[in-house]
């Protein structure tokens, strides 16, 4: 239940917000789409409620075609999209136009504090001025050694399960979550969380579990109204909820002072006072943050805070999404006993090669040219062809709202029908129009991805032409890791984590679904849940969101007689 101040403060605010809805023309009427919702929330609060992320999106997407109009909060228009055209209009082309809603930018904040994902405009583009060189191509691969150590130690684990055993059952999502916690300890910081260690002894990894879940679902109306207000308050009085003691603020909270510990601990390591010639061959991402800070330019500088809130923002998204969408890889792997196979000839193949030439590790040229694995992750083909599966299939972020900040037209690709029946080819919207942009619904396009959009099949990209599709997302033309300026800056790292994740255990173990757990390409006869929150996906055991983020597989090690 609310407090009484947050209650108040809600009051006073959705008397602004009222004021301001009825005072802003709408100039999306006639665009079609679902029916009006009976609630404050409007159909934000019904999407909350789906029992599958994407659910009600893919059913107005069968219905409207690619664009359509729901209902915003307090009765306001919203113009939902998963238009090509119009999604590269707003990140590529009009990217600081189209700014962060002020609830969303503030759970950012709340989340991670002023980093480079709350950032906006010129700050957002000094933080990734200062961020980039740590995440260019070249200085990213050199970290392959680093992932193939800590894919062998989570190896190693599982192969000490299976001694006395000929396959264990397991919650994938949490062993991978702890490694991946590990890899960008140690990529980003120099730094052991000893996740794999021992999950009960580390503070972090405990803390970290299922905080995309607890943050963002099924908050009830009450939070979610007074949320929705925060579009319509200045900044400095919203910073003031991070106080206000009621879940999910006080989870947030809790989690940021715990990492505070870690990240004061990690910046005595790295900062100014440490010897330079350590600083100089250190190659983690802190170190080249550290190093630019010794510049005389502002412009070039991050402060304290926003280092730490760089830490805390590198140490969420660096771990758990990864952690999210390779365990959704080994899900389908399971249900394609077929393609696990030939990727697993794959990397035996490529491992001879190694060894044939005298060497022990595979390289990123090795990893690269694996057409199976990089189909079911990555496909590199020259001239910058890249596609991918299963980051299309299950996309942890699902949708990101934006806001126009002034006047504009959104031109659209694949033209949709008015309310009065009239062909509709660009869409004026007004300065505070809200726009829901839905990746989960592009990455199901059909006349991009193909009539099997709805089936998870690497091998679609045999026959797709990526030169005559639009250009959006920063990675294989999916939206999984967004677009243009804004588009995650780490989407190179979590390739190559998963390429390397991939190599090291696909060749070692079998992957098959739990005893008893259906087959199928129906989600809802799936004991798999993809749990809406906020706008991510988090997967959990059907019917039971209780437990937390969780999808158990049986593994088992790979029989010669197998093959």
């Amino acid at each position: 239940m609310l407090s009484l101040s947050a209650a108040v403060c809600a009051a006073l605010a959705l008397v602004l917000v009222l004021l301001r809805v009825f005072k802003r023309r709408n100039s999306i009427r006639h665009v079609r789409g679902p029916a009006r919702f009976a609630s404050l929330l409007g159909h934000e609060y019904l999407m909350t409620l789906q029992d599958d992320a994407g659910d009600l999106e893919l059913q107005w997407l069968k219905e409207y075609g690619p664009t359509w109009r729901i209902q915003g909060a307090f009765g306001g228009h919203d113009l939902m999209t998963a238009d090509p055209k119009a999604l590269q209009h707003i990140f590529h082309k009009s990217a600081y136009m189209y700014c962060k809603k002020p609830s969303q930018n503030h759970m950012s904040y709340l989340l991670g504090g002023p980093g480079i994902v709350w950032a906006q405009g010129e700050t957002h583009q000094r933080h990734r001025k200062v961020m980039y060189p740590a995440f260019n191509a070249n200085h990213l691969r050199s970290f392959l050694p680093l992932f193939q150590r800590i894919t062998s130690k989570l190896a190693d684990k599982w192969r000490a399960e299976l001694s006395t055993t000929s396959e264990v059952e397991t919650a994938m999502n949490n062993w991978l979550s702890r490694a991946t916690l590990d890899i960008i300890g140690r990529a980003a910081f120099d730094f052991d969380y000893g996740a794999l260690d021992d999950v009960e002894t580390s503070a972090i990894a405990k803390a970290y579990h299922g905080i995309l879940k607890d943050a963002e679902y099924k908050l009830g109306a009450p939070i979610m109204i007074f949320r929705a207000t925060w579009d319509y308050l200045p900044e400095w009085f919203l910073k003031l909820f991070q106080y206000i003691p009621m879940y999910p603020f006080t989870r947030m909270l809790n989690l940021r002072r715990l990492f505070d510990e870690y990240g004061k601990q990690i910046l005595r390591e790295k900062g100014p006072e440490v010897d330079m010639e350590k600083q100089t061959r250190s190659k983690d991402v802190m170190s080249i943050l550290v190093k630019a800070n010794n510049s005389s330019d502002a412009k070039t500088r991050l402060d304290d805070e926003e280092i730490m809130a760089e830490m805390y923002t590198l140490t969420l998204a660096g771990h758990e999404t990864t952690a999210g969408t390779f365990t959704f890889l080994l899900y389908e792997l399971a249900r394609h006993p077929e393609y696990q196979a030939r990727m697993r000839q794959e990397i035996k193949d490529a491992r001879a090669r190694v060894v044939e030439r005298g060497g022990m590790d595979l390289t990123m040229e090795d990893l690269d040219n694996m057409p199976v694995c990089l189909n079911a992750i990555k496909v590199r083909v020259s001239v910058m062809r890249l596609n991918t599966e299963t980051l299309r299939f299950h996309p942890i972020v699902t949708t990101i709202p934006r806001v126009a900040t002034k006047d504009d037209v959104i031109p659209l690709a694949y033209p949709i029908v008015s309310v009065t029946g009239e062909t509709i080819t660009e869409i004026p919207v007004s300065k505070g129009q809200n726009v829901v942009c839905s990746f989960v619904t592009y990455n199901r396009l059909p006349q991009i991805w193909g009539e099997d959009a709805d089936v998870w099949n690497p091998d679609r990209f045999s026959r797709i032409d990526a030169s005559k599709q639009v250009n959006v997302g920063v990675f294989a033309n999916v939206m999984t890791f967004s677009a243009g300026i804004r588009g995650c800056i780490g989407w190179r790292f979590s390739v190559i984590e998963m390429q390397a994740l991939a190599a090291g255990l696909v060749e070692i173990f079998q992957f098959s679904l739990p005893a008893g757990a259906k087959d199928t390409n129906d989600p809802k006869n799936s004991e798999v849940q993809y749990l809406p929150s906020g706008g991510t996906m988090v997967p959990v055991l059907r019917g039971k969101p209780e437990l937390g983020p969780y999808l158990r597989l049986r593994v088992s090690l790979v029989q010669p007689q197998s093959e």
